[in-house]
């Protein structure tokens, strides 16, 4: 009885480590993310280019899936999300490069580190894949794919570290709940760049260069919609009331955004 009484408190204590709603969610969410990418801004990037372009737009936002996901299995995790010692406050270590060490009892909270990791990894994948936007139908596709390396190693993974893996602006008590620094100043800030290295597009204002499919945007405007659920409020990391206040929010806010856009263009045309 005695016994049963002092065990009670620690059994309490191991199912709060995991938690089995938590990962379900998270596993839900890591899968929405992804979604996003492909095929949501493929879609949304091939509707708004020229139709010679379209299936370049595709295979740019298939290929930074595909490469950004092995880079962050490589190192970008462990640069992201590991102590860097003496370099901690800008850079994350090394210890966890090819994952080493994650294995299938890892926890990162009440989850396990794998749907941590994977859930971080499609941050590190749509990310770069905005990027695209700013020079589409302007940069060779083995240029784009050693720049977008480039970037996930020596910015993309630095910065994440900074806000959310115990560096310097951590530290300082910068707050981004769900990538407003890590993934939009960040590939916002990278997008100019490329756009003004890069210059106008050839035969650009003379030429005129309408979208070739805004029924392919339109889908894929819906599919990042939805998608956005598993990005905002799975940054929440569990199945909780803030996560259910980030869905409703996202909601909110994508509805009056759609209908402030429609409303602007029927009063301009």
């Amino acid at each position: 009885m005695i016994g049963g009484l002092l065990l009670a408190p620690s059994l309490a204590m191991a199912e709060e480590v995991l938690n089995s709603g938590d990962t379900a969610w998270m596993l839900t969410a890591t899968a929405l993310v992804l979604f996003m990418t492909v095929p949501g801004l493929a879609l949304f990037y091939a509707g708004m280019v020229r139709s010679k372009n379209v299936l370049s737009v595709l295979m740019q936002c298939f290929a930074i899936t595909a490469l950004m996901s092995l880079l962050w299995t490589f190192w970008g995790y462990s640069l992201a999300f590991e102590d860097g010692g003496s370099a901690n406050a800008f850079i994350g270590g090394l210890s966890k490069m090819f994952l080493a060490g994650v294995t299938v009892d890892s926890l990162s909270g009440t989850i396990p580190e794998t749907v941590f990791m994977t859930f971080q990894m499609t941050f590190a994948v749509i990310t770069p894949a905005l990027i695209v936007g700013a020079f589409a139908e302007r940069m060779k596709f083995s240029t784009m794919l050693v720049f977008m390396s480039i970037w996930l190693t020596v910015v993309y993974a630095p910065v994440c570290h900074w806000v959310w893996g115990g560096g310097w602006l951590g530290d300082w008590g910068i707050l981004d709940f769900a990538g407003g620094t890590v993934v939009h100043i960040n590939a916002g800030i990278a997008g100019l760049v490329a756009a003004i290295m890069l210059g106008k597009r050839k035969g650009y204002p003379g030429t005129a260069m309408p979208p070739n499919n805004l029924g392919y945007t339109i889908i894929g405007a819906s599919i990042l919609w939805v998608g956005w659920f598993g990005f905002n409020a799975g940054s929440e990391l569990a199945a909780d009331g803030v996560a259910g206040m980030a869905m409703a929010v996202t909601q909110i806010a994508t509805a009056a955004a759609a209908l402030g856009w429609m409303f602007s263009e029927w009063i301009s045309h």
